[in-house]
């Protein structure tokens, strides 16, 4: 792997850009809708790739596994109902076409050669891990207790209670250990392609004792796992992409601070502070500290509008293992 590393002279960057990234300004969520916010996104993404980058495009599933759910559970009295790791898999399919055909389309708007290669990806968990024994990822639609609990009979299901909402099926969200086609990541980046890999956080696998994979019923974080193929690539930047320009501190209170560029040492002191709120901020923080403390590379958290500016040291939030 280290071979063909050294043989890939432009820079890697991983471009982590989560699943709501796909619904419209309106938020529409048809697939029409959200093959134009693709196309709105590879304007940027192509942008990177001219400023001298090899780009490793990562994106997230939430809403388009739950639309796989919720049809799965209407027609349960056809067809089976689908697992989570054949969810995940069919969103990397779907969400990967998209994001493949709209970069390549790009790139001939422009006169260019490139092309992108969407890569269904699986990520080696730990059989044991103890996720496995508490699942907390709440996926697919909200129900009413009865149907709750009578589809978590049928299926073997965990079930929790969504803060209000109504019920929901939860799932393990164990740590990811490898990327099983990080070889395959390589080469494709070696013929100077754009890569579409890890969709979802990948699919979750573990090995059995004779070195096969079995696919789990599972939710890898999507920033937990673009971390890790950023590590394992020796990325020299690694991107989240979110809904906003910068990270704030204090945010929504009138003494709200956005951040430009922030030390490692800093930006966990606000970790610790209690900053960055669990289901929004926490998990990018999270990843980009580990990033940073594993290689000494720059992270950025920015919006997609400002991704070119952000690699350049001009917009977004830029953590720096010291300034």
């Amino acid at each position: 792997m280290n071979k063909i590393i050294d043989k890939i002279i432009n820079k890697i960057v991983v471009i982590a850009i989560g699943g709501n990234a796909l619904t419209s300004d309106t938020g529409e969520s048809d697939l029409e809708s959200q093959a134009q916010a693709a196309v709105r996104t590879a304007v940027h993404i192509v942008d990177v790739v001219q400023n001298g980058y090899k780009v490793v495009l990562t994106h997230g599933n939430g809403p388009q596994v739950g639309f796989i759910l919720r049809r799965s559970e209407l027609a349960k009295e056809s067809v089976p109902i689908v697992p989570m790791d054949y969810a995940t898999a069919d969103t990397q399919g779907a969400i990967g076409f998209m994001f493949q055909r709209a970069i390549d389309n790009e790139f001939k708007r422009r006169g260019l050669s490139g092309l992108a290669q969407a890569l269904v990806t699986q990520l080696i968990v730990a059989k044991d891990d103890t996720a496995f024994l508490n699942p907390t990822k709440p996926i697919g639609a909200h129900m009413d207790e009865a149907t709750a609990k009578q589809l978590a009979q049928e299926n073997g299901w965990h079930i929790m209670e969504d803060a209000g909402r109504g019920w929901r099926r939860c799932v393990p969200s164990p740590a990811p250990q490898a990327i099983v086609e990080i070889d395959s990541i390589l080469q494709l980046l070696a013929r100077d392609m754009v890569v579409i890999a890890a969709g979802g956080g990948g699919i979750p696998v573990i090995e059995r004792i004779d070195h096969t994979l079995k696919g789990v019923e599972a939710v890898i974080d999507k920033d937990l796992s673009s971390c890790l193929l950023a590590k394992q690539l020796h990325a020299e930047k690694f991107v989240l992409v979110t809904a906003v320009k910068n990270v704030a501190i204090n945010f929504g209170s009138p003494h709200q601070i956005a951040l430009r560029t922030v030390t490692l040492n800093k930006i966990k002191q606000y970790q610790t502070e209690g900053h960055f709120p669990e289901g929004s901020m926490a998990p990018k923080i999270a990843a980009v500290v580990d990033f940073v403390e594993s290689t000494g590379q720059d992270a950025i958290i920015t919006d997609i509008e400002n991704l070119a500016e952000a690699l350049q040291g001009k917009a977004g939030t830029i953590i720096k293992k010291v300034l």
